[in-house]
């Protein structure tokens, strides 16, 4: 199977180059100050499971290839829209289209763009950056991706997948119920890119304060409220669950949108806390800390501008 990898970034650049390094045919699309820095260095990975420089295959926008038979995308939601462009001429009747973004909202857009039964559902969890230079550096324990049908089923193609992704140096778990992994993952995302940005802070000081697991287990409950108004599937003691996996982090462990911030990059405001915020509207549900969070990150997008 012939995998395409939008982006060599932190997130595609690990999870496509661990596949890479196991011997899958990977293509990375991407635009040409990466391509260049693939070209004179190879895609760098500097992980705790082990360093790696590869040679990868990469393509970009507009150039000739034949349809790949599965499309990750690893972008941030912001370039969603440009990323869907980008890659269209290399998608086929038969392509999958795996997304490992953060949140929910880009489900839509992407079962409006490619059609439903092609889109399969996914999230990655993981913590890696890009240096200057180009290096992916990942310092987490976890990196791992859950796939599979929206329904649960266990198809074909997913089955295939699975054989494709086995033994590599990530873990690829097949789900049966992948639709409720992503509604969790979302509300753990939200609350702690929410409070480690907030607060400008890891997330030991934060657990650790006098306040700080009543306002997180405030917040998760908040968002749960308003995912279960949705009608998200996700588990009755889901917030109390997030706590605890928050509590057991290691201390120094930052959100992706902290790490951003730091650097002056833009963040997921929109995407994660304002998606949210339109469905509280929507049901009419009080969230006073989502707002907070929200708000904070609307700020400091207008000190970047």
């Amino acid at each position: 199977m012939r995998v395409l990898v939008v982006g060599a970034g932190a997130v595609g650049g690990y999870f496509g180059g661990r596949l890479l390094e196991k011997g899958v045919d990977v293509t990375f699309l991407v635009r040409e100050r990466r391509k260049r820095q693939l070209e004179e260095r190879g895609l760098v990975i500097k992980s705790v499971h082990g360093d790696v420089v590869l040679s990868p295959t990469t393509l970009q926008a507009g150039e000739q290839a034949d349809d790949f038979d599965v499309v990750i995308f690893s972008n941030k939601a912001y370039h969603l829209s440009e990323a869907i462009r980008d890659v269209k001429p290399y998608v086929g009747k038969k392509t999958l289209i795996l997304p490992l973004l953060n949140g929910m909202a880009h489900m839509e857009v992407l079962w409006r763009k490619f059609g439903r039964e092609n889109v399969l559902g996914g999230l990655c969890f993981i913590e890696t950056t890009l240096d200057t230079e180009g290096t992916i550096i990942q310092s987490s324990p976890s990196h791992d991706v859950k796939f599979g049908e929206w329904s649960g089923e266990m198809t074909d193609r997913v089955k295939a997948l699975e054989k494709l992704f086995a033994n590599c140096n990530a873990r690829f778990y097949l789900s049966e119920r992948i639709a409720t992994d992503m509604w969790h993952k979302y509300l753990f995302i939200t609350t702690m890119s929410g409070v480690t940005t907030l607060f400008r802070a890891p997330i030991g000081p934060i657990c650790a304060g006098e306040y700080g697991q009543e306002i997180l287990l405030s917040l998760l409950k908040e968002i749960a409220s308003v995912m279960r108004a949705h009608g998200a599937p996700i588990d009755e003691d889901i917030e109390e669950k997030h706590l605890a996996l928050m509590k057991q982090m290691m201390p120094e462990m930052k959100s992706s949108m902290q790490r951003d911030m730091e650097k002056g990059y833009m963040v997921e405001a929109d995407h994660l806390q304002g998606y949210l915020l339109q469905l509280a509207k929507e049901y009419k549900i009080t969230t006073p800390l989502l707002k907070a969070v929200y708000h904070n990150l609307k700020i400091y997008e207008q000190n970047m501008r």
